[in-house]
C-alpha cells in the first residue's frame, strides 16, 4: 500500500497529454457509474473514447497497477483511484476573476461541484458590479483578493477578463498565493516558475476546427481530379 501511495503522488513526471487523458477517463467513468455499468475493459474504454487500448494502459501504469488480466477494470474503484490521482476527491476552492458573461457562466455550471471544483469568491474591478450578487456570490473588489484568500486558501485561480488586463490579474493571483491559473484571456501569461497555467482559447480551437472543416472539403475534389487523370 506504502509503495501505490508513492506511486500515485508522483504526478510531477507524469506527461501532461497522460493527465488530459485521465480526465477523459474520469468523465466517461462518472457516466458509467451513473448507468450502473460495474466493469469495463480496456477495448471498450478505446471504443468509448477513441483513445487506444494499449495508450491507456500505459496512462495508467504511470499511477501503479490497475484491473486484473482477463477480467478488466471496476468501474467504481477505477474512479475512485483517477478522482485520487487527480485530486479531486476532495473539495478544491478556486478563485475567479472577472463577472462578466464567461464569468457568470462558469458560477452557474453546474459541472464543476459536481466534480468538486468549487468557486469560493468572485472579483472585478468594475465599481458598477462590485457589492452584486452573481448567483450565489457576492463580487467582491478585485484588490480584495489576497485578503479573501488568506480565509479561502485557494491554490486555483480563474482569470475570465480580457487580455489587457490579464496579466495584472495573474500577478495578483500569483501574489495571493495562487498556484494553478485556468486563463481564458487570449493573451499568453508571465508567471514563476512553480506556478502552472492552462490556456483555453476559444478562438484557437475554432481555427483548428476551421481547418478541419476546410481540409474534409478539399478532400473530395482532390480525389475527383485523381480519377479524371487517372482516366
Amino acid at each position: 500500500m506504502a509503495r501505490h501511495k508513492q506511486t500515485e503522488s508522483s504526478n510531477n513526471r507524469v506527461p501532461i497529454p497522460t493527465l488530459e487523458r485521465m480526465a477523459t477517463y474520469l468523465r466517461l467513468l462518472s457516466d458509467l457509474e451513473a448507468a450502473k455499468v460495474h466493469t469495463i475493459s480496456s477495448a471498450e474504454i478505446e471504443k468509448q473514447t477513441g483513445i487506444n487500448a494499449a495508450q491507456f494502459r500505459k496512462d495508467l501504469s504511470y499511477f501503479g497497477e490497475f484491473g486484473k488480466p482477463g477480467v478488466g477494470y471496476k468501474v467504481s474503484d477505477l474512479h475512485q483511484r483517477i478522482a485520487r490521482i487527480l485530486k479531486i476527491h476532495r473539495e478544491q476552492p478556486m478563485l475567479l476573476v472577472g463577472a462578466g458573461n464567461l464569468g457568470s457562466a462558469l458560477v452557474g455550471y453546474p459541472g464543476l461541484r459536481e466534480h468538486k471544483f468549487t468557486i469560493a469568491a468572485v472579483f472585478d474591478n468594475n465599481y458598477a458590479k462590485i457589492g452584486r450578487m452573481l448567483w450565489d456570490h457576492e463580487i467582491l473588489d478585485v484588490n480584495r483578493l489576497k485578503e479573501v484568500n488568506e480565509r479561502v486558501r485557494a491554490r486555483i485561480g480563474i482569470i475570465a477578463v480580457p487580455a489587457s488586463a490579464a496579466q495584472e490579474v495573474a500577478d495578483r493571483l500569483v501574489d495571493a498565493g495562487v498556484t494553478a491559473i485556468l486563463n481564458f484571456a487570449p493573451t499568453i501569461l508571465r508567471v514563476p516558475p512553480h506556478v502552472v497555467v492552462r490556456n483555453v482559447s476559444f478562438l484557437q480551437e475554432l481555427a483548428v476546427l476551421s481547418y478541419h472543416l476546410e481540409h474534409e472539403e478539399d478532400r473530395p475534389v482532390i480525389s475527383s481530379m485523381h480519377q479524371i487523370d487517372g482516366v
